[in-house]
């Protein structure tokens, strides 16, 4: 491929992107003049094309890391040039945050761009007071950071953590995006950082294929844009699920289709399962011809062609950020549990509403489904060669999995926030009934046996998790008594800290909980049954007084919730309004109840699992020694029987 076809690439990106804004802007009134305080053309269209180079340079930085951590070998050029690629998106992306910032200020208080110092004081109380002043800010700073040490840093490990820091550049900018207002606005926040991360990983890896296409060579292409096209894949399903949650919160029924913000909604659908289409001919089409060398001009048309087709969608998803939706997207309640929590209180608390309720999380629903599916891949994968796997393994992961959703997406996530209880039950089931269910499966041992050994210096996903699981730190948590430290220490500084009303009041922080005790959970549970390796295991009698002192501890928290006389956040658990049900402190004493009595079950349960693999480890010793003493035919017993006649006959000689 010649300069002209890398640098062609990105031209018709950018031009189909600037093309799709423009029409869809005029198109859905996104451009219009305001009523009251128009800040001017400038800023009317200058905004919209900002944010489309904010969410096309980000994709750059965001898709060139994840290519280079999973598709690429940093022992050959390709790498040094993909962080290269990072690195320039980067710098671009600071600097349209940067406009983005100064436009959102103008286009806020409808206030003319100018160079006044009133202009400037007044940008300044923006950025430090104002919540889209300081999603703005952050990703503006989270950017020039990652310019820095996309520079600096070219160590596999050390570009996880500033992909790490690419993505939650994106997070403040989906705080603040159309729904974050409007009742569902947790799912709103959820799925729109779910569509844009998404989007930025598929869009930019495939514009750094394209972009070191000549550091690859012929032999490397196909490979690579094997690797890129699982990651695409993952993408497509992450964006589209995505993209119908928002559009169904934004769009409300099929009549409001035929408004201009649901025709374009329609465009990138149809943009998207297209895209869709492309992917399945990559897959299965272009990548065997490239590896017979006979698909090098189809992979230029196919690569710019799909690239085209994304500028588009990602024009019109910069246009849709601008257009009028026809859901209403502020709140308008007035009842106190629509005050606090933007979402209008749910019918009473039944054993049916428990069973067929639903609060979709789309991370922990995708989390679940990929789960099971990659689970169950790598046992079909086992099978065909021949080798086994214990089904017993296989049922209890996705049984987990399947708990998992549940508990997250089901009718306990439907009074999470409106009842202790079921926060309190949510909480126990994380850290004790799912990590039950999920350490059984050995997920690490059938990656280590399933995923194929990578050979080019490159890591895929084996690599990534031998070296997790082998990392200093990962010896550090996976310690038996570091793991029953967070594991009963959590509780009290969570519930005892700032950290329970962060976690309650704050989505990000109630995702933030959902992992912290998912992950205590499952290190404690794997570090007293698990099958897949650690460092360092407890011997059996060890592991039950371990078990014993964390239930006593665990007992004595739950006894302290039930017996407290104060309410735990009153002016939210007892502020709700909520007519039926316990009062807040009978609500409060069931959740101290909850979490002892939940917290004991899987304990006991832990606790008999323990027993009997310590009962089939003796046996296995007891037949280990036996085949030992078969082999040596008994070598080993006649001797002992020699030395037991010789201290007799040496007692008989002093007699």
């Amino acid at each position: 491929m010649n300069r002209a076809q890398r640098v062609a690439g990105p031209i018709v990106l950018v031009a189909t992107a600037l093309v799709a804004i423009l029409a869809a802007l005029a198109f859905g009134g996104g451009s219009a003049p305001l009523a009251l305080s128009d800040p001017g053309p400038l800023v009317r269209w200058g905004l919209p094309v900002s944010k489309l180079v904010v969410d096309l340079s980000s994709a750059g930085v965001i898709g060139a890391l994840l290519l280079s951590l999973f598709a690429l070998s940093p022992t050959k050029p390709e790498y040094d040039r993909a962080v290269d690629v990072a690195a320039a998106s980067a710098a671009i992306m600071t600097i349209a945050s940067g406009i983005v910032t100064v436009l959102s200020f103008s286009d806020a208080t409808g206030t003319p761009l100018a160079g006044t110092q009133d202009f400037s004081n007044q940008f300044l109380q923006f950025v430090t007071q104002i919540a889209l002043g300081q999603a703005w800010g952050i990703t503006t700073l989270a950017a020039a950071a990652a310019t820095v040490l996309c520079f600096a840093v070219r160590n596999q490990v050390g570009l996880v953590f500033v992909t790490v820091l690419a993505i939650g550049a994106l997070i403040p900018i989906a705080l603040q995006g159309h729904a974050a207002g409007t009742s569902g606005h947790n799912l709103a926040i959820t799925s729109l950082a779910l569509h844009i991360i998404g989007a930025a990983v598929w869009i930019g890896g495939l514009l750094t294929l394209v972009l070191i296409r000549n550091a690859l060579g012929g032999e490397r292409l196909p490979t690579v844009l094997s690797r890129y096209s699982s990651l695409a894949l993952i993408c497509f399903i992450v964006v589209a699920f995505s993209g119908f949650l928002n559009a169904q919160l934004r769009v409300g029924t099929w009549a409001n289709l035929l408004t201009p913000y649901g025709v374009l909604i329609i465009g990138k659908a149809t943009v998207l399962i297209l895209l869709g289409m492309f992917g399945v001919l990559q897959r299965r089409w272009l990548i065997a011809r490239l590896r017979t060398s006979a698909g090098r001009g189809p992979f230029w048309i196919m690569v710019t062609t799909e690239l085209a087709f994304m500028g588009f969608a990602s024009g019109i998803a910069a246009a849709l950020a601008r257009t009028a939706t026809p859901v209403k997207q502020v709140a308008t309640g007035t009842t106190p549990a629509e005050i606090l929590t933007g979402q209008p209180l749910p019918p009473a608390e039944t054993l049916h509403n428990l069973i067929v309720g639903a609060n979709v999380d789309p991370i922990w629903l995708l989390v679940s489904v990929f789960g099971i599916y990659f689970y169950v891949a790598g046992v079909l994968r086992l099978r065909r060669r021949g080798d086994k796997w214990p089904l017993g393994r296989t049922v209890s992961w996705v049984a987990g999995m399947l708990v998992l959703a549940y508990i997250t997406n089901g009718g306990v996530a439907v009074y999470v926030d409106y009842l202790f209880s079921a926060h309190m039950a949510m909480h126990m089931a994380l850290m004790m009934v799912v990590p039950l269910l999920l350490v059984p499966g050995a997920p690490v041992t059938l990656a280590a046996r399933a995923i194929i050994k990578r050979t080019d210096a490159s890591r895929g996903g084996r690599e990534w998790i031998l070296l997790a699981v082998h990392s200093r730190i990962a010896g550090v948590l996976a310690n038996p008594f570091i793991a029953a430290l967070l594991f009963v220490g959590s509780l009290w500084v969570f519930y005892y800290s700032p950290l329970f009303r962060w976690a309650t009041e704050n989505h990000l922080g109630h995702e933030w909980m959902t992992v912290h005790f998912l992950i205590t959970g499952y290190l404690f549970v794997q570090s007293l049954i698990g099958i897949d390796p650690v460092p360092f295991r407890l011997a059996y009698p060890f592991r039950l007084v371990l078990l014993l002192g964390t239930m006593v501890v665990h007992a004595f928290f739950g006894l302290t919730i039930m017996t407290a006389s104060g309410l735990f956040l009153a002016d939210w658990f007892g502020a709700m309004g909520r007519t039926w049900g316990a009062s807040p402190m009978q609500d409060q004493y069931l959740a101290g109840g909850i979490a002892w009595s939940i917290g004991e079950l899987p304990t006991l349960v832990l606790a008999i699992v323990v027993a009997v693999q310590w009962s089939r480890s003796d046996a296995r010793e007891t037949k280990r020694k036996d085949r030992a003493s078969d082999r040596s035919g008994n070598a080993d017993v006649d001797e002992y029987n020699a030395m037991l006649q010789r201290m007799a006959e040496r007692d008989s000689s002093r007699g």
